[in-house]
């Protein structure tokens, strides 16, 4: 009985099995793999920006500024647009009226291609406002006949109080001024009456208690002013018509 329990290698049988030959593993029902398979990898590992824990990025300083600029910019322009339209709904702005009394031409001189004549223009200004100052503190005047410009002049600077009118009389003078033949024609083929237009640009400034305006300009144009020459002569003439009313533009 002791015979048959040994090998016939003649050695004591050993107490372990025998390892597995080389290349060969354990065939195992739940893997082929000697080591369980790595679990899959964290969505994180790919997409860091997903996973809060994950460190981000330090965000771009141009970006961060030109978002910061434009903000500044949109409430800046908000502010102002509030404060404007609190102002006007305060002072309730209205420009001046200008308006002609009377134009009176004289010493008018043909010649075939220049003009000599003096103009007296009397103008009314009305200050419509209630808590408005307007301040003229320079003007300035053109006579025209069509588009071609006979004279200029200065008219001296003046302030004008809320609701209030002001008299503004302007001299023009013409001494030999070269003109084209076509406004000489034109001149002396009016059939008893000429008609001039006259243009007035002012810087003006604008004041209401403790604000104040910077300087405008004032585009006043008044046109078609008849001008009914004398029958006894042709050197002179008035306006007709009455008074006229001028257009304003700030």
């Amino acid at each position: 009985m002791e015979n048959q329990s040994r090998p016939a290698t003649g050695y004591p049988a050993s107490a372990y099995p025998h390892p597995p030959p080389p290349n060969t593993y354990p065939n195992s029902a739940a893997t082929a793999y000697p080591y369980a398979a790595p679990p899959p990898p964290h969505p994180s590992y790919y997409y860091p920006n997903n996973n809060p824990h994950y460190p981000q990025p330090y965000p771009d300083p141009r970006a961060n500024f030109a978002r910061r600029l434009f903000a500044v910019l949109i409430a800046s322009f908000l502010i102002a647009l509030t404060v404007a339209l609190a102002l006007w709904l305060i002072l309730r702005p209205r420009l001046p009226d200008f308006r002609v009394d009377s134009l009176t031409l004289s010493n008018l001189n043909l010649s075939s291609s220049s003009i000599t004549a003096n103009w007296a223009i009397n103008f009314t200004v009305v200050n419509p406002n209630k808590k408005i100052t307007f301040y003229y503190d320079q003007v300035q005047a053109a006579v025209y006949y069509n588009d071609v410009s006979l004279s200029e002049t200065t008219v001296p600077p003046f302030v004008q109080p809320t609701r209030n009118q002001t008299p503004v009389r302007a001299t023009f003078a013409a001494a030999g001024a070269y003109v084209d033949k076509a406004v000489v024609e034109g001149i002396n083929g009016s059939r008893g009456s000429v008609n001039f237009n006259v243009k007035v640009l002012a810087r003006v400034r604008l004041k209401a208690g403790w604000w104040r305006a910077r300087q405008r300009y004032l585009r006043v144009y008044c046109g078609d002013l008849a001008v009914g020459m004398n029958s006894s002569s042709s050197a002179g003439g008035t306006l007709v018509g009455g008074p006229r009313e001028c257009r304003v533009a700030l």
